[in-house]
């Protein structure tokens, strides 16, 4: 046999989101956020479904890390929710803290390294109807927010992320609507981009300014490779539109690079509020320094030109015009998204080669697939097969000179999947939503064994 070590110090854990683990909407003054009142909406969320109880992790938060830990994963990802830090968006509230300080104490008392994401997703519901991430000043609110939560918390956590995917929160939420708050206009969905780019250079630079030794701070992007269905100049210009939107628009502001040009180009067409926005200095607040780039990976994008560049194609993100996204080919999660390790590998490498070599966590990496309790056991061999080529992949591409310092499996827990409601499960954990009932699956166990040997044994 053959083991696949990895770098000493090398990061294992599991990551959730506030919304789709806690429950407790209306408890300890918390106040409401935009996925409430868009999971409120009719057909809005598959089934009716919200995470107004989801795996109760609010009560339940003990023994969830207590699985955690039990399976050998050293540290736990975890998003703290700002209406129930600051139910209205800016007055802190002390009861909601608390939550946070029991959940690290708990967190530290079985050796688990606290992993803090400021914002998934969950905007406080006072702050949208004040303009949501349209307007420049939730940018401010976040930072203001970021520092009380660091001021609470920063005596025991070091590890410190602002934003976790930007991408979904703007595209998903201000441009196709099929998140929280459901806006559809792809110039609101560019300005909102561009301010929660902003919001997370002036949290970094409130968290750097108060800082502790070892303190280390990050924001995660959403990756998906473009690869063309041929190799014609058309085809090549597909994926420069959908990798220029997707990925870079993202992670070149972080890099310094500010925003990419031909990309600027591509979205022009979309009206002037974006280019408004745009202050001087804020690509310069953007790319505050960070220690490491979180890197979510779930799966490509196969495209293909129109014959019509100027034609919108099936793909709803702004700028993307003269192409398609092609159906996925197999083989495929629950979810419909193509299992692609390789692809992984090869992201990993272009990331560490266009940031000039800046440490890398993988911050969610996953599969949803259709698991059932039987006899007391969860026997997922798929997704244990899928862990084990992206977990290989990772090790490919340190082998190849990527700075990959960590590895996060989305998600520790089934739970509320956004728009999808309850019908895609991605844990380590199988959750009954009726029960509460937790149950380990095998791929929890064999990603436990990894982390324990800090190994890949084939």
């Amino acid at each position: 046999m053959t083991e696949l070590s990895f770098p000493p110090g090398f990061l294992w854990g599991a990551a959730t989101a506030s919304y789709q683990v806690e429950g407790g909407i209306a408890e300890g003054g918390r106040g409401p956020s935009i996925w409430d009142t868009f999971a409120a909406r009719p057909g809005a969320v598959l089934d009716g479904a919200s995470g107004e109880v989801a795996c109760d992790h609010y009560h339940r938060y003990a023994s969830d890390i207590g699985l955690l830990a039990d399976l050998g994963l050293g540290a736990y990802r975890f998003s703290v929710a700002w209406p129930r830090v600051m139910p209205d968006g800016r007055t802190t509230s002390a009861p909601g803290l608390a939550f946070y300080d029991r959940l690290v104490d708990e967190l530290l008392r079985r050796d688990v390294v606290p992993v803090l994401t400021l914002y998934h997703w969950d905007l406080p519901q006072a702050l949208e109807d004040a303009g949501g991430w349209p307007s420049r000043d939730t940018a401010y609110r976040f930072a203001e927010y970021a520092a009380v939560v660091h001021d609470a918390l920063g005596d025991r956590v070091n590890q410190w992320t602002t934003v976790n995917e930007p991408f979904c929160a703007a595209f998903l939420g201000y441009g196709s609507g099929v998140h929280a708050p459901g806006v559809q206009d792809y110039d609101t969905a560019l300005v909102a981009a561009h301010h929660l780019l902003l919001g997370h250079g002036l949290a970094t630079r409130a968290l750097t300014e108060q800082a502790r030794p070892g303190h280390e701070f990050s924001l995660a992007l959403n990756f998906a490779p473009a690869i063309p269905d041929g190799s014609s100049p058309a085809h090549v210009e597909a994926a420069r539109k959908f990798d220029g939107i997707h990925n870079r628009f993202f992670l070149d502001p972080v890099l310094g690079r500010g925003y990419p040009t031909d990309v600027l180009a591509d979205v022009a067409h979309h009206g002037g509020r974006f280019a408004a926005s745009v202050r001087d200095g804020d690509t310069d607040t953007i790319a505050a320094a960070i220690d490491w780039l979180g890197v979510n990976y779930y799966a490509p994008a196969r495209v293909t030109p129109l014959d019509d560049p100027l034609v919108h194609g099936n793909c709803p993100l702004p700028g993307l015009r003269g192409l398609d996204v092609l159906p996925a080919p197999p083989p495929l999660t629950a979810f419909g998204w193509e299992q692609a390790p390789a692809v992984f590998t090869d992201l990993l490498g272009w990331i560490s080669a266009r940031s000039g070599g800046l440490p890398m966590v993988v911050a969610e990496n996953g599969a949803s697939f259709a698991d059932k309790v039987t006899s007391g056991r969860v026997h997922d061999a798929a997704r244990v097969n899928y862990f084990l080529e992206h977990v290989r992949a990772v090790h490919d591409a340190i082998r190849l000179g990527a700075d990959v310092r960590g590895y996060f499996a989305w998600s520790l827990l089934d739970n509320f999947e956004w728009a999808m409601g309850y019908s895609q499960r991605f844990g380590l954990v199988h959750v009954d939503f009726e029960t509460q009932v937790r149950t380990v699956k095998d791929s929890g166990r064999f990603l436990g064994r990894v982390a324990k040997a800090n190994a890949l044994t084939e």
